[in-house]
């Protein structure tokens, strides 16, 4: 429950600060998690990313602003946190379907976004089976995928990335690397610098030698949470991570740790209904 309520708690800072610098480091800090956890976590419960809903709420107190008729649509683009009218306006349609100047006419149908609040609820709908390991650290050894990115970019960047080194034939080349290390497969790995996002790998466990255009990366010791997950991907695997966090994680008795996640496929990427692929989540007791 208590991550729950730092959940809570971090919705709080933000709902206080829809005019001023919202700063993730510090709404992440209330959930108790660093700012790549956070932003990780959120839309897996919440069903939006974290910069998404900010910006559908400050929206929302905008429209109200406008139909009130207290502001003007230049100040109202300072007021939440837009560097010009253009960008506050492009902003205000992709969230009502007009414009802030037709918002303002009466008897327009405006949209409103209410305040999140997060609950634990226990569902039982369907079991979760798992597997608590302490893992030891092991070497990888694949393509890297590595800039600075939000976590709304790197649900676009890295679907792109693994379909970029599949269609380059490097899933056949990380094939050819395996030497019976574990975890054996194709592996998806979010790095991470002291709990913040440092770059994606696609790889394998390998001691052979690294070749040229990949690089080596040491996943140091972590506790692992293991889920599998059977079904078509991508939406196994997703649906699986959703629930990880969602039914879980809050009533495990653990915190996500600030260490590497990793998807284990232990087949070739498959759509077959019966798809077994693995989630590590890393894990710290509360």
């Amino acid at each position: 429950m208590d991550w729950i309520e730092g959940l809570n708690k971090s919705i709080e800072y933000i709902e206080e600060n829809l005019t001023e610098t919202i700063e993730m480091e510090k709404a992440a800090q209330l959930a108790a998690c660093s700012v790549f956890q956070y932003q990780r976590i959120f839309p897996y419960i919440a069903g939006v990313t974290i910069s998404e809903y900010i910006r559908r709420r400050r929206m929302s107190a905008a429209a109200f602003d406008l139909i009130n008729g207290h502001e003007k649509i230049i100040d109202l683009s300072l007021k939440y946190g837009y560097e010009s009218p253009t960008a506050f306006n492009r902003a205000f349609q992709s969230v009502h379907g007009i414009s802030p100047s037709k918002a303002k006419s009466e008897g327009v149908r405006l949209t409103t976004f209410p305040r999140i609040t997060f609950t634990l609820s226990i569902k039982g709908e369907e079991a979760m089976d798992y597997k608590i390991k302490t893992k030891k650290s092991f070497r990888i050894v694949g393509f890297s995928l590595k800039e600075p990115m939000t976590m709304e970019e790197c649900f676009e960047k890295v679907p792109q990335f693994w379909k970029n080194v599949g269609e380059q034939g490097g899933i056949d080349k990380l094939c050819a690397l395996m030497d019976g290390s574990e975890p054996e497969g194709i592996l998806g790995v979010s790095t991470c610098d002291k709990g913040d996002f440092s770059g994606y790998f696609i790889a394998v466990a390998t001691e052979k030698p690294v070749p040229d255009g990949m690089e080596e990366y040491i996943i140091p010791e972590t506790t692992y949470a293991m889920f599998e997950s059977v079904g078509p991907m991508p939406e196994s695997i997703q649906n699986t991570q959703q629930r990880i966090i969602s039914e879980w994680l809050p009533t495990s008795g653990y915190e996500y740790a600030a260490a590497p996640d990793i998807e284990v496929y232990p087949e070739r990427y498959q759509q077959a209904e019966d798809y077994r692929s693995e989630v590590w989540l890393p894990i710290v007791k509360k």
